[in-house]
C-alpha cells in the first residue's frame, strides 16, 4: 500500500497544485460464493481483498467538485449545485455523468438524493488512483463507490453508517451509472475484515463475519483474471435481473429469495425452460451459501471445494454467464490439484477463483498458463488474494 499511497498524493499535487488534505481507500472484492443471489434479496459471502482504490482529497472554497484520476488523461468538473439538482431521483444534465467519473460523481448525488444536507458543504477536488483491476470482477467500481462515499463522509460530516454508505453506492451505480447490480459489493469494500468473509442477508442487510482461517490450513485463493472484459451496465447482466423478476412472479413470490429447493419441480412445470434455468440457478446458490457458511464453522475451509465447483457449473449450465476462458481456468485449476474453483462476479467475462493449496499454487498457475496458450486465449494474470479489512481513513 505505501507505493500507491504515495501514488495517489503525488497525482492529486500533479493535477491540483497543492497537497492533499486526506487520503481514503476501500477494497474491491471476491465473492466466495453467492453470484447474482443479491438483488433477489438472497444471501452472499464476498470479502475484501488486498487490492485497494485510493482516493486524495483536497477541501476547495467554493462549491465546485473537480474529479481526477489515473483512469482518464483529463479532469471533470462540475457545480455541486448543478449535481444535486437531479436529486429528485433524476440524475442531472444529460450526459453530465459518463464514462468512470458518473462511479464518484454519482456517489455525491445518491448522497443528495438520499436527503444528506449538502446545502452548506464545500467543494471537493479529488483524485483517484487503484490496483483494483477494471473489468475483472473484483468490483473495481464498488471500490470507487465507497472510497469516495467514505471520504465525503468525512469531510462533510454527515454522521452516516457504512450499511447506508453501501446502499448509497449501490443507488449510484444502480442510477447514476446505470448497472442494475445489487449490495454486496459495496457491502463487502465496507464491512470487510481480515481473514474473513461478509455473510450478507441482502433483504435485512443484516451481515455477519465469519472465519476463513485460510493461513492457518495452509491454503490461498488464487484469482485467475481472463483478461475478457465486462461491464454491468450492458444488456446480459439486465436480461438476468429481469428473468428472476419475471420467475418470482410467477411463482407468487415477492423475489425468489422466497422460493426454496423443494418448490423447484412445480417452478419447472410453471416456467417456461430458460426462465426455470434462472430460477433454478438462484434458489440453489441461495443454499450453497448457506451450506458454505456452515461448513466454514464446522470443517473450515479446506471442505467448501465442491460448494465451489457446484456454483460454477449452475453458473455456467443455468444461468450461462460463464465463457470459454473462464469454464478453461476452472476446468484447470481443478485438474492441476485445486480444491473447488469457480467465476466470481457478474459472468460474461472477468476472474475465476480457485482454492488451492500454498504448496500447488505454481503448479497450477503454470498449468493455467499452458491450457490458455494452447486454446490461443491472451495470457491470464494470475494472483493470490488475501481477505483484507474493509474501506478506511489511511
Amino acid at each position: 500500500m505505501t507505493d500507491i499511497r504515495d501514488d495517489a498524493r503525488a497525482g492529486f499535487e500533479a493535477v491540483f497544485g497543492r497537497a492533499s488534505d486526506g487520503l481514503w481507500s476501500a477494497p474491491g472484492r471476491v465473492n466466495l460464493i453467492g453470484e447474482h443471489t443479491d438483488y433477489n434479496e438472497g444471501f452472499v459471502l464476498p470479502f475484501a481483498i488486498d487490492r485497494r482504490t485510493l482516493v486524495a482529497l483536497g477541501v476547495r472554497e467554493d462549491r465546485t467538485l473537480r474529479i481526477a484520476s489515473t483512469f482518464a488523461d483529463e479532469a471533470v468538473e462540475i457545480p455541486l449545485d448543478e449535481l444535486l439538482a437531479g436529486a429528485d431521483g433524476a440524475v442531472p444534465a444529460p450526459g453530465a455523468l459518463g464514462g468512470w467519473s458518473a462511479y464518484p460523481l454519482g456517489v455525491a448525488w445518491a448522497l443528495g438524493e438520499s436527503g444528506a444536507d449538502l446545502s452548506a458543504v464545500p467543494g471537493l477536488d479529488l483524485f483517484i488512483d487503484s490496483d483494483v483491476p477494471v473489468g475483472a470482477g473484483l468490483s473495481s467500481s464498488a471500490a470507487i463507490e465507497c472510497s469516495v462515499g467514505l471520504a465525503l463522509n468525512d469531510v462533510w460530516r454527515l454522521g452516516l453508517d457504512r450499511p447506508a454508505l453501501a446502499s448509497i453506492g449501490q443507488r449510484a451505480e444502480n442510477v447514476a451509472v446505470g448497472a442494475p447490480t445489487g449490495i454486496m459489493d459495496q457491502s463487502a469494500s465496507l464491512l470487510g475484515a481480515a481473514d474473513h468473509a461478509v455473510f450478507l442477508d441482502c433483504r435485512t442487510l443484516d451481515s455477519e463475519l465469519v472465519p476463513l482461517g485460510l493461513d492457518e490450513a495452509g491454503l490461498a485463493i488464487l484469482v485467475i483474471d481472463t483478461g475478457v472484459k465486462h461491464a454491468h451496465a450492458t444488456g446480459g447482466y439486465g436480461e438476468r435481473r429481469a428473468a428472476c423478476e419475471r420467475g418470482a412472479a410467477a411463482l407468487g413470490a415477492s423475489s425468489l429469495r422466497d422460493v426454496t429447493v423443494d418448490e423447484l419441480p412445480r417452478a419447472q412445470r410453471l416456467l417456461d425452460d430458460v426462465t426455470f434455468r434462472r430460477v433454478r440457478h438462484v434458489v440453489t446458490e441461495n443454499q450453497r451459501v448457506l451450506d458454505t457458511v456452515a461448513v466454514l464453522r464446522t470443517q473450515g475451509a479446506t471442505g467448501i471445494g465442491e460448494l465451489l465447483d457446484a456454483s460454477h457449473r449452475s453458473m455456467r449450465d443455468d444461468f450461462e454467464i460463464s465463457v470459454p476462458e473462464l469454464d478453461l481456468a476452472v476446468e484447470t485449476a481443478v485438474g492441476a490439484g485445486a480444491l473447488g474453483a469457480r467465476m466470481t462476479g457478474g459472468g460474461f467475462g472477468g476472474s475465476a477463483i480457485a482454492l488451492v493449496r500454498v504448496g500447488d499454487l505454481s503448479r497450477i498457475q503454470v498449468a493455467v498458463d499452458n491450457a490458455f496458450g494452447e486454446h490461443a486465449y491472451g495470457q491470464p494474470d494470475t494472483f493470490v488474494v488475501s481477505a483484507s479489512d474493509g474501506a478506511t481513513r489511511n
